[in-house]
């Protein structure tokens, strides 16, 4: 048999094959499928002609078929269901009954927005489970695969082929201690050069837009403690005489808890600007659209949110 060009194979022709098989008739087959039988007959001709193959073979009065048609159907059955199954109409995601966990990368200094994300969701979705899971250095091509749901990053972060990104805000910087600081009496670069700091997230060897910022302004930051985890800043904060200076969302929500006082940074920093990322492939998921929307509107809050604690400052 020569070979055969798949770009001449018309795909509703196998379906009829499949069903004239089932059915073992042309004419149960043209009722089931709502055609003429002189039409089904030319569609068999022609799959007949373009396969080189008889295909079906009237025996007994009934149309059985030839073995290369029974061993063509067997192959190609649970690929047409597939099809079926992948074309069909997406099933709406129902957040009140779903019980589907959703694994969100997110970075530490988004402290507040995990809870803030949980609450908004919790009224719509009680079965729904969120992991926060911690960003590594393979969390874009873990999220590019589907093994995550969504990311939080930086934008200038590289990101591969297939995610999808959206804007979730520009962070601002401030300057934060304890509440009676000595430094923030007479705030001025001067102070913020001369006081150490707690560096959170970063060490202080690395370029960081504080770095980059301080150095233009003729600055160099001092560094007292330097910790992994920014979840640690308001704590250490609150007990010693460092200061920080951090994007504003670190620690907009706690200043009361805590005691601490935001001041605005001596210097320019230019804000961070920072993206949603998820899969293409699950880009139409109802339930990824859904996530989507949720984690926006939580990001979007706790960023207007620092932005308005910076601009009373």
């Amino acid at each position: 048999m020569n070979k055969i060009d798949l770009r001449r194979i018309d795909l509703n022709l196998l379906v009829i094959l499949d069903i004239l098989i089932q059915e073992g008739s042309v004419s149960r087959t043209a009722d089931r499928l709502g055609r003429t039988q002189s039409a089904l007959s030319h569609s068999l001709k022609r799959l007949r002609e373009q396969l080189d193959d008889p295909l079906l073979v009237k025996i007994g009065g009934r149309m059985q078929p030839s073995l290369y048609a029974q061993e063509l159907v067997e192959n190609i059955r649970p690929i047409l269901r597939n099809l079926q199954r992948t074309l069909s109409p997406r099933a709406d995601f129902d957040p009140a009954t779903s019980s589907r966990t959703f694994r969100i990368a997110l970075p530490d200094f988004t402290l507040y927005l995990f809870p803030r994300l949980f609450a908004l969701i919790r009224h719509e979705a009680p079965n729904v489970v969120l992991e926060w899971v911690t960003p590594k250095e393979s969390v874009l091509l873990d999220l590019a695969e589907g093994q995550i749901d969504m990311a939080v990053a930086p934008e200038w972060l590289s990101r591969p082929d297939g995610v999808g990104i959206a804007s979730v805000g520009n962070l601002r910087w401030a300057c934060f201690g304890r509440r009676g600081h000595p430094a923030f009496s007479h705030w001025s670069k001067r102070q913020w050069a001369k006081w150490p700091q707690l560096v959170a997230g970063a060490s202080d060897q690395l370029r960081t837009p504080v770095s980059d910022a301080a150095a233009a302004a003729g600055l160099k930051r001092i560094t007292g403690a330097s910790i992994s985890h920014f979840s640690a800043v308001a704590p250490m904060l609150a007990k010693t005489d460092l200061i920080a200076t951090l994007p504003a969302i670190v620690l907009a929500d706690a200043l009361k808890t805590f005691d601490l006082t935001a001041v605005r940074a001596p210097f320019s920093i230019e804000p961070m600007p920072h993206v949603l990322i998820w899969s293409s492939r699950h880009a139409q998921d109802p339930a990824i659209r859904w996530l989507r929307r949720h984690i926006e509107q939580a990001m979007s809050e706790i960023v207007e949110s620092a932005h308005a604690l910076v601009a009373k400052l």
